[in-house]
C-alpha cells in the first residue's frame, strides 16, 4: 500500500538517519564498572533515564545527558565521572547508516526532506551534513525549547512548516520518541524503520513498517 505524496517527509535523526552510538560509548566507557552480564540492563536504564529527563522543562542537550547518566550510575551504585560530556561531544562526529544516502537520494528531488531532533543547534548540521542529501528544513530541540516525545515539538515543526498533520510522512526507528506522539497528534502517514533498537508498537498506532530508507520510495510512489 502506497501512501498518497505528501508534503513534506519528516524524520527523526539519532538512530534512524545517524547511527547512534549511545550503547556502544556506554559499554566501552563503563567496562571497568558494570559486569559483562549486567551491561545490557545498564544501557536499557540509561536510555530510560535520558527519556524521563527529556519529559520535562526544555535545558540544554549536554545537561539532559549528564543528568540522565548521573541518575543511572546512581541507581546502580557505581561511580560517575562526568563521562556525559564525551557523550555530547562525540555526538556531532557520528555518521549516517550505510544505507541512508541512497536511500534519501531517491526521494530528495521530489518530496521536501525535513528533520526534527532532540539535539542543540550546535551539534545538528554536522550529522546532517554527513548524511548525503539536502534537507528543506531542520529543526532542533533547542530550538522548540521542547523535546520529543512532548506534543510540543510536533507542534512546532508543523507550525514552521505552516502545514497540517495530514501533510506529512513522519519517518522514525524509535515508537516511544516519534511514532506514539505522532499517532497523538493525528499524523496519519508513519513509516517505522526497523533498525533494532526497539521493537515495533501494535497495528492500533497505524504505521508502515520498512527495514531501511531505501524503502521509503515505494511508500510514496517513487
Amino acid at each position: 500500500m502506497s501512501f498518497l505524496r505528501p508534503k513534506f517527509i519528516t524524520f527523526d535523526c539519532y538512530g534512524t538517519l545517524t547511527n547512534f552510538h549511545m550503547g556502544t560509548m556506554t559499554r566501552e566507557l563503563f567496562a571497568d564498572r558494570v559486569k559483562p552480564e549486567q551491561m545490557d540492563q545498564f544501557v536499557k536504564d540509561f536510555s530510560a533515564y535520558r527519556l524521563d529527563q527529556v519529559m520535562g522543562d526544555w535545558m540544554p542537550y549536554d545537561e539532559i545527558l549528564k543528568t540522565a547518566l548521573a541518575r543511572t550510575c546512581k541507581r546502580w551504585g557505581v561511580e560517575y565521572r562526568d563521562e556525559g560530556q564525551l557523550y555530547y561531544d562525540a555526538v556531532p562526529t557520528w555518521g549516517p547508516h550505510p544505507d541512508v544516502p541512497a536511500g534519501l537520494s531517491k526521494i530528495a528531488d521530489t518530496i521536501p526532506l525535513v528533520i526534527f531532533s532532540n539535539a542543540s543547534n550546535s551539534q545538528i548540521m554536522s550529522n546532517v551534513d554527513k548524511l548525503g542529501a539536502p534537507f528543506h528544513k531542520v529543526f532542533t530541540a533547542e530550538q522548540a525549547q521542547a523535546y520529543k516525545p512532548r506534543l510540543a515539538a510536533f507542534e512546532y515543526m508543523l507550525d514552521n512548516l505552516n502545514c497540517g498533520p495530514e501533510d506529512i510522512l513522519h519517518v522514525s526507528s524509535s515508537f516511544r520518541y516519534d511514532l506514539m506522539p505522532a499517532h497523538d497528534m493525528k499524523i496519519k502517514n508513519k513509516a517505522f524503520v526497523a533498525r533494532g533498537h526497539e521493537v515495533p508498537g501494535n497495528a492500533f498506532y497505524g504505521y508502515q513498517q520498512i527495514t531501511d530508507i531505501g524503502g521509503l520510495a515505494a511508500l510514496v510512489g517513487l
